[in-house]
C-alpha cells in the first residue's frame, strides 16, 4: 500500500488552526516575516511556544538562526498579511502596520496577540524544522474575531463577548 502524502494533507486540512506571522530582524536587514499556522502553547513553566518551518522555505535560515522572533496572533482583518507572507519571496513587511517591540523584530498592528520569544531550540521533524521560543514578554487585545485556515481557506470565528 502506497502512502498517499496529498491526500495526507487534505486530511491535515479537516483541522481548524488559527493563524500567525512569525518576525524576526536579521542583522544589517530590514525585518522579515512569514505566516504560519502550526502554532501552539508547549508549556507555562517556563512560558515556552512552537511553530513550525519548512526546510525549503527561503526564510529558513533567518529564521532557524535569529535570537529570537516576535509572533503575531492574526485576527480577520490580517486575511491580506497573511497570504501576502505565506508566499515565497515575499517577505518583506514594507507596506504593513507594524508596531516595534523592546525584542527588536516587529509585531503586526491589531494582531489578537503578540509574544515576544527569545530562540530556545530547534528540533529536526522530517521536511520541517520546529522551533521553540521563550516568551519573554506578551500583550493582546480583548476585542478581535480570529482568522482562521480550514481546507485550504481562510475563515473566522465568531469575536466573544467577553
Amino acid at each position: 500500500m502506497t502512502f498517499d502524502a496529498r491526500a495526507f494533507r487534505q486530511a491535515l486540512g479537516s483541522f481548524p488552526t488559527g493563524v500567525a506571522v512569525v518576525t524576526a530582524a536579521p542583522p544589517e536587514q530590514h525585518p522579515l516575516g512569514i505566516t504560519v499556522n502550526s502554532f501552539t502553547s508547549v508549556s507555562l513553566d517556563p512560558p515556552l511556544v512552537l511553530w513550525c518551518l519548512d526546510r525549503r522555505s527561503d526564510r529558513y535560515h533567518t529564521f532557524t538562526k535569529a535570537p529570537g522572533y516576535t509572533i503575531s496572533v492574526l485576527g480577520t482583518a490580517h486575511e491580506n498579511v497573511s497570504s501576502r507572507l505565506a508566499k515565497q519571496g515575499a517577505h518583506h513587511l514594507e507596506g504593513i502596520e507594524l508596531l516595534p517591540t523592546e525584542l527588536g523584530p516587529p509585531a503586526l498592528a491589531d494582531a489578537l496577540a503578540i509574544f515576544e520569544c527569545a530562540a530556545e531550540a530547534a528540533h529536526e521533524g522530517g521536511d520541517h524544522a520546529i522551533l521553540v521560543g521563550r516568551v519573554l514578554r506578551f500583550a493582546m487585545r480583548e476585542a478581535g474575531a480570529p482568522l482562521v485556515f480550514f481546507r485550504g481557506r481562510y475563515g473566522a470565528l465568531a469575536a466573544s463577548s467577553g
